[in-house]
């Protein structure tokens, strides 16, 4: 199961009053998440047309700005849950995978080619921690830019020296990270937590490939 963006060369539109009636069902009361699920509706409306770069800043804007940091613990009572774009708005809240997560799934809908945006596991090395990120190659052999909730600038990778890769995913694959991109070493059904985020957000509503 995969992220549908295109089919026969159209992009897969998004039913929002769906996803919100599924999102009622499946997490109860919507609340005060509801202006943020519906921001992020306009925000996917607005940058539709924006060049690509713009849209990195749009969307990486958005999520640092609406989602505040929060551990898993504290937010779902779990050392590690993945959330969806939904889940997470609902709350307003969500840990770095959340942010880094939102933003691939957001860019992948804008028509982002998968090729060009790998969720990247880091270690933090001013924090000493691990860490998650959305990293953008405009070419494949490209330096990458940093999408990072820690900061608000899209940096290139060599300027985020306290960042130190281990791995990173896409839609479409597995690799061991180092500075020049990695090498690839299986594809991303092998992330169990990855897949069961894709069926999370099917049951929301979103339209998946099997």
């Amino acid at each position: 199961m995969s992220l549908a963006v295109v089919a026969g060369g159209q992009k897969v539109e998004w039913d929002f009053a769906l996803i919100e009636q599924r999102a009622a069902m499946l997490y109860g009361p919507m609340s005060d998440g509801r202006p943020r699920i519906d921001a992020w509706q306009r925000l996917l409306d607005d940058a539709a047309a924006l060049p690509e770069r713009e849209q990195l800043q749009a969307v990486n804007r958005f999520f640092n700005d609406q989602l505040r940091f929060t551990d898993d613990l504290g937010l779902w009572h779990e050392v590690d849950y993945w959330a969806t774009p939904v889940e997470a708005l609902l709350k307003g809240a969500g840990d770095c995978e959340d942010f880094a997560i939102a933003k691939y799934i957001s860019l992948r809908h804008l028509g982002v080619p998968a090729e060009k945006l790998r969720i990247t596991y880091v270690k933090a090395l001013r924090l000493n921690q691990a860490h998650m990120v959305l990293t953008y190659y405009s070419r494949p052999d490209a330096e990458p830019l940093v999408l990072d909730n820690l900061i608000g600038s899209i940096l290139p990778a060599s300027q985020r020296t306290d960042l130190q890769p281990v791995y990173a995913f896409n839609g479409e694959g597995l690799w061991l990270a180092n500075a020049s991109g990695g090498k690839q070493v299986g594809d991303s059904k092998r992330l169990s937590r990855w897949q069961d985020l894709l069926k999370k957000m099917k049951a929301e509503g979103f339209p998946l490939n099997e």
